[in-house]
């Protein structure tokens, strides 16, 4: 276990005490300190261990010198850190990989063996079965997998899931007339989307797995998927112009207090490649959702159930794939309008500045295309 690691988010760990989550990050210190005397947080906590309940909890890509501790291949893991004083964030932390070599001894050393612990464990694999910590997928994750958690853990209004249902009303209605003929007046359009939204797979879906001659596990993964490629559809309509705000102002970011020559050409470098890189992943999630939309509109439009059979087999890895694209760039996007409310604050020491852009480039290292092509 690391005591103080070199990683920056624990060096760093004080940037994020005033911040709430974002699809890289799940700061369970915020929650607490927002909501402690909700009964609702007290009633269903996030981890039962109270040491665990004020971790921080980051989707890491994994350098080369980390790799050493996994088993498997791995490029993308969960990692946990435990703030030694959650007052003071700046002090550091311990921290650990879910899935590294021996790391339910790790568990056991920061929250002692109890009873609850195993279903701390579990749910801390669930965690590592995501690509990133979006809010609405890991609440429709973890309640699939049995955990009912507290609302206040998921940054996500009631405003913002009317818009998404609006919106996969929007986008289903095709296949709500297709393969439920009886059901397509609104208000029964309304009840099927609150069916796909819904954490389970319930029988009122059952049309549409006779349609798509799907059974049991990969069914219900397939849907899953499915409601992710939907959500993805969903952010990035509304991530667009907060990355195109990013791509604006990164060339604007000023360092301030020691400029040494080094660190001065790193920064400049940076900038360019950052500009690349973002506008390179945007351009991959927009194929890889191309490619739910052409399998959609073979089933809707050309009557090819087949096609979308195929998509949904294909979907959960797919998903992963995608939502680590879309966590990089959104928590990019997120954390820069946290950091830099507008431009009038386009400013920062040298020091910070580089620490950013260096958090940025290691999640933004390339990525294996090959799943986003249709062969």
């Amino acid at each position: 276990m690391n005591s103080r690691s070199s990683d920056r988010a624990v060096r760093n760990l004080g940037a994020l005490e005033k911040t709430a989550s974002t699809s890289r990050v799940l700061n369970l210190v915020a929650v607490g300190n927002t909501h402690r005397s909700d009964p609702d947080y007290r009633v269903h906590p996030f981890f039962d261990n109270a040491i665990l309940n004020q971790a921080i909890i980051l989707k890491h890509r994994i350098r080369a010198d980390e790799r050493f501790v996994f088993d498997d291949q791995r490029q993308v893991a969960t990692k946990v850190i435990i703030p030694f004083e959650r007052t003071d964030l700046r002090m550091g932390g311990r921290s650990f990989f879910i899935g590294q070599r021996g790391w339910t001894h790790m568990v056991d050393e920061i929250g002692g063996e109890s009873a609850s612990q195993q279903r701390d464990l579990s749910l801390m694999l669930a965690l590592d079965e995501l690509p990133s910590l979006d809010p609405f997928l890991l609440r429709e994750h973890l309640n699939r997998r049995g955990f009912p958690i507290a609302h206040v853990y998921f940054a996500i209004s009631e405003a913002d899931l009317e818009r998404m249902q609006m919106y996969v009303g929007q986008e289903i209605n095709k296949l709500i007339s297709l393969a439920f003929p009886a059901n397509s007046n609104s208000g029964s359009s309304e009840k099927m989307v609150q069916a796909l939204l819904s954490s389970q797979i319930d029988e009122r879906l059952e049309p549409l797995r006779i349609v798509m001659r799907l059974e049991g596990e990969a069914y219900r993964e397939g849907v899953f998927s499915w409601k992710g490629f939907l959500y993805y559809k969903w952010v990035l309509s509304d991530l667009a112009p907060k990355l195109a705000a990013v791509l604006k102002e990164l060339p604007m970011l000023r360092a301030t207090g020691n400029r040494d020559r080094e660190s001065l050409t790193y920064i400049e470098g940076a900038r360019v490649r950052l500009l690349e890189a973002v506008q390179q992943r945007r351009r991959e999630v927009s194929a890889a959702l191309q490619v739910y939309d052409s399998a959609f509109n073979d089933l809707t439009d050309n009557g090819k159930p087949m096609a979308f059979r195929d998509f949904l087999l294909k979907a959960p890895e797919m998903f992963m794939m995608l939502g680590e694209r879309m966590g990089v760039i959104s928590h990019i996007a997120s954390f820069w309008r946290y950091r830099f409310p507008d431009a009038r604050s386009l400013n920062a020491s040298t020091t910070e500045v580089v620490d950013i852009l260096q958090d940025f480039e290691a999640n933004l290292m390339s990525y294996d295309k090959a799943l986003w092509s249709n062969d």
